[in-house]
């Protein structure tokens, strides 16, 4: 079932709700430069063991309203805010990968985890994906200042080659397509300003010292977009949090590895 929520005025963002009547509810916040369809392969499965899987649309991707403003985790965050309030939604998990990640993170700081029980990171980009003088361990700022720079001059140049880093193993040529499809589907502003977002944050450091409900870290050791040791970082810093590696994976561990992805995730829910 999809539908529309409004988040501010003339602001909407579209949320897919599937099977509303299921037992434990998961609400899924997708990655740059992606959509709600990211996670097409927890959809098929999730809802046939009686879970309630919920995906939006950030604000700028996907089915949802573009406006020109609105691309920091703050913003991010009281979006998602509107949409537990709209779908009265209690006692849920929430997982969020890659920027998702980082936003799920700001969520549970800024609106205290409201109606959150548990939080699940998929290869989360906290606390940051570029490295700072004091952080040495995610990418070199240059690589996202080439990003921005080739969503000006040639997005989809840059975002074929964004997906030639994702996966560890080899995916077809259809998937890749289908990747790259859904990355076309955002603005080229929003798209730009996420990226922006990335070398400006610094919050997410003491935010994730905030989290105090059980947290379920999924990490590829191979990931060449959020670096491993942003996990690391992760589970020193959250409480009650327990980190699970995922060798020979990389950055879309939900498809990479989707079996153990989704055998991990349902051991989390049900724990």
């Amino acid at each position: 079932m999809g539908i529309y929520i409004g988040v501010e005025p003339h602001v909407k963002i579209y949320v897919e709700d599937i099977n509303p009547a299921g037992n434990k509810t998961i609400l899924f916040i997708h990655g740059w430069p992606g959509n709600h369809n990211l996670f097409e392969y927890q959809f098929n499965q999730l809802p046939k063991m009686g879970y309630r899987c919920i995906g939006i649309d950030c604000r700028g991707f996907g089915l949802s309203d573009k406006p020109w403003t609105g691309y920091d985790y703050n913003r991010l965050s009281d979006d998602i805010r509107c949409v537990v309030e709209t779908l009265n939604l209690h006692n849920f998990v929430l997982g969020g990968h890659s920027t998702g990640g980082a936003i799920c993170v700001r969520y549970m700081a800024r609106h205290n985890g409201y109606g959150v029980a548990k939080l699940a990171l998929f290869a989360a980009a906290a606390p940051s994906l570029v490295q700072r003088p004091y952080f040495p361990y995610g990418l070199d700022k240059k690589v996202v200042i080439n990003i921005i720079k080739g969503t000006y001059k040639d997005r989809p140049k840059m975002l074929r080659e964004f997906g030639n880093t994702i996966f560890y193993n080899p995916v077809t040529g259809a998937f890749a397509d289908w990747i790259f499809q859904l990355g076309l589907q955002a603005a080229s502003w929003s798209t730009a300003a996420i990226a922006n977002t990335w070398l400006g944050e610094e919050g997410l450091f003491q935010d994730l010292k905030t989290i105090n409900v059980p947290t379920l870290i999924l990490h590829g050791i191979n990931d060449k977009v959020c670096l491993y040791p942003l996990a690391v970082a992760q589970k020193n810093s959250i409480r009650n949090s327990r980190l699970v590696p995922f060798k020979e994976c990389g950055h879309f561990l939900f498809y990479d590895q989707r079996d153990k992805f989704n055998k991990e995730l349902v051991q989390f829910m049900e724990a």
